[in-house]
């Protein structure tokens, strides 16, 4: 791995004892991203073109205009910044890092166990809200702003928000809201990159004239170029001179991956194809290699530290959905994400009525493919995951079969009325709940969806399924488009499969699969990551455990789960989710109501608690979900004194 190397905090207090005018600003600014870019390729994944854009900005707020580095971090009077998109927070833990705040261990292990959240977690000191779930900020920036002013504390609240995250209906609520109760201490600042995971927003959704849209919805609006410290300056000056009841915005326009030649979006798009290929992940050595010596050569002469790599652990799945740029670290080729993109394309053929939507995520979710093959039956919807639920309710309430797909933490949970409206309408809908379970672990809790299969396995006549195989991935596909009698949920994870699974291709609603004959006590689970887990528990295991994969959340069939239960004193299920509302709930269930339970033991491992961050192998060590403490756990369990 190429060396790596640190701008120390030292370097940085030299540079800010000149004072702030604007060319120190932007050498901080710089120093920030040549940090941030070390950070993010130690940990092996990250948002380096969304950090990059925005540094400018967060360098001249927090090295200049703002007063919190003054007054304190937990002054009730201080300035409030956070970053509502949270894709940036390399860059602000650089410049957080930067200021003393957050220490340099704790920089180096970005992603990491005991470390930095991928996405902006509070219990990092300076990080003033959650974010990475979007479009929530101005609200939170509201509440604030409320609570400063109804308490007699000073300070103004500033919220960064990425142009893309408009598309969330929310922030126009909360746009709204601020300037009827008259916030004026309320900032919002736009990251204007036009640029999204991948595509421009005028591709992904048009934003239009948002300088008149914020006027018209009752707020003062200045546009500068937001990397130009003279225009950010003069712009932050003429929001003293507004108002003070009158909230206030700024179009900061800027370039994503700005400082870096080739991440920047220009010559980025042109070299991918039309697609930007540095949102998300870690470059290559000679891509960091490259970008560190373009930044260093603007920086100037500093002092640098050597930064020692972390060490390797063999991973079952990558840290984080990438654009393409980082070498993956993987034990098969298997995507069973990508399996269901190429069923989705036999599938249009047969079925005419299947549309595919689309939430900004098409490369991740694998969908991209069928877009450029029928353009006329993708609907892309932009970052708004509840229009684009209600929008296929509507589509399937007209003889259409729509199959939507977003992130499982996001579809889930912030459509899940609309999932309800549309579920209760009787009408069929395919939702793929891609990146579902603990699994990758870098980005953190706001996108550790581990509580999904319970908010929509309640809904009656909605299915839930996760496929551990490709094979059974795309199998479930088909059945969820062709023959299921409503609507379907399928759970899918979004990296390579820790090891190939033998599932065949058939479908048997709520039955599963036996992996691996045992004696002692059965083990069931399911989707790639946990019933590898499951696996290597049984395979390292004194006692003989049978493994059974299952990938009916909340559908069983009763007379087969009486055979294969009929052996075993003991069942173990293995969740790739919280222990409450999947498979675990759905087993309990159906023993109880066959009266399977008086003579055996049902034990439920699940995410105990807030998901942990970390590489796979630190998650699911920190949850005792790695196959070695599954072991010890299953043997725990079997060798406990009976209870009286």
């Amino acid at each position: 791995m190429v060396s790596l190397n640190l701008i120390p905090r030292s370097e940085f207090d030299r540079v800010r004892a000149r004072g702030t005018d604007e060319a120190t600003l932007a050498l901080l600014a710089d120093m920030c991203r040549a940090n941030a870019l070390v950070a993010v390729k130690r940990a092996g994944s990250g948002h380096l073109g969304s950090s990059f854009s925005a540094l400018d900005v967060v360098a001249n707020l927090l090295f200049r205009e703002l007063n919190v580095a003054e007054v304190g971090w937990d002054s009730p009077d201080r300035d409030v910044f956070f970053s509502s998109k949270g894709h940036d927070v390399p860059g602000l833990y650089a410049a957080l890092n930067a200021l003393g705040v957050v220490p340099t261990e704790k920089l180096l292990r970005l992603r990491r166990l005991g470390g930095l959240d991928g996405h902006p977690d509070v219990g990092v000191p300076g990080i003033e809200a959650n974010s990475g779930s979007l479009g929530m900020g101005i609200s939170k920036g509201r509440g604030i702003a409320w609570a400063k002013r109804r308490l007699g504390r000073g300070g103004r609240v500033v919220v960064m928000t990425g142009d893309g995250e408009l598309q969330e209906g929310q922030n126009w609520e909360a746009l709204q809201s601020a300037a009827h109760q008259r916030l004026g201490r309320l900032w919002v600042i736009v990251d204007r990159n036009e640029l999204q995971s991948d595509k421009t927003t005028d591709e992904i959704l048009a934003l239009g004239d948002l300088e008149a849209k914020l006027r018209a919805f009752g707020w003062h609006v200045a546009t500068c170029d937001g990397h130009d410290h003279a225009a950010l300056g003069a712009a932050f000056a003429s929001f003293g001179e507004a108002p003070d009841d009158v909230p206030k915005a700024l179009l900061a326009n800027t370039i994503k991956g700005r400082g870096v030649s080739f991440m920047e979006h220009p010559q980025a798009l042109a070299e991918g194809g039309g697609l930007y290929r540095w949102h998300a992940g870690a470059p290559d050595d000679d891509a960091f290699a490259r970008a560190f010596e373009e930044l260093l050569e603007r920086i100037g002469p500093v002092e640098l530290v050597p930064v020692p790599p972390l060490p390797e652990e063999r991973v079952s799945l990558e840290g984080e959905p990438e654009s393409g740029i980082a070498a993956r670290r993987t034990v098969t080729d298997e995507y069973v994400a990508a399996a269901y993109g190429e069923a989705l394309l036999e599938l249009a053929a047969r079925v005419p009525e299947l549309v595919v939507l689309d939430a900004d995520l098409a490369s991740d979710c694998r969908v991209r493919l069928f877009e450029d093959a029928h353009p006329d039956r993708f609907l892309e919807n932009g970052i708004a995951e509840q229009d684009m639920v209600s929008a296929a309710a509507g589509m399937a309430r007209h003889g259409l079969l729509p199959v939507v797909n977003s992130f499982a933490s996001f579809l889930a949970s912030r459509a899940n009325e609309q999932i309800y409206n549309q579920a209760s309408e009787r009408t069929k809908v395919v939702y793929a709940l891609h990146y579902a379970g603990l699994i990758p672990a870098g980005p953190g809790k706001s996108h550790q969806s581990v509580r999904d299969a319970s908010l929509l396995a309640a809904l009656p006549d909605v299915t839930v399924v996760h496929p551990a195989s490709a094979d059974e991935t795309r199998a479930l596909t088909t059945w969820a488009v062709e023959q299921a009698p409503g609507t379907v949920a399928i759970r899918l994870a979004i990296g390579p499969s820790p090891r190939r699974l033998e599932l065949g291709d058939g479908v048997q609603v709520g039955r599963g699969t036996t992996l691996r004959e045992g004696t002692d006590a059965l083990v069931v689970s399911y989707g790639p990551v946990m019933l590898h887990e499951a696996l290597v528990a049984a395979e390292r295991a004194d006692a003989s455990l049978q493994v059974v994969a299952m990938p009916w959340l909340n559908r069983v069939d009763r007379d087969w789960l009486a055979e294969i239960v009929e052996s075993f004193s003991d069942v173990f299920v293995v969740e790739d989710h919280a222990p409450v509302g999947a498979l675990g709930d759905a087993l309990l269930r159906e023993l109880a109501a066959a009266s399977l339970l008086d003579d055996r033991t049902l034990h439920v491992y699940g995410v105990e608690g807030w998901p942990a961050c970390g590489t796979p192998p630190e998650a699911l060590r920190a949850h005792r979900l790695d196959g070695a403490s599954l072991a010890e756990r299953i043997e725990t369990a079997l060798h406990a004194p009976a209870m009286p």
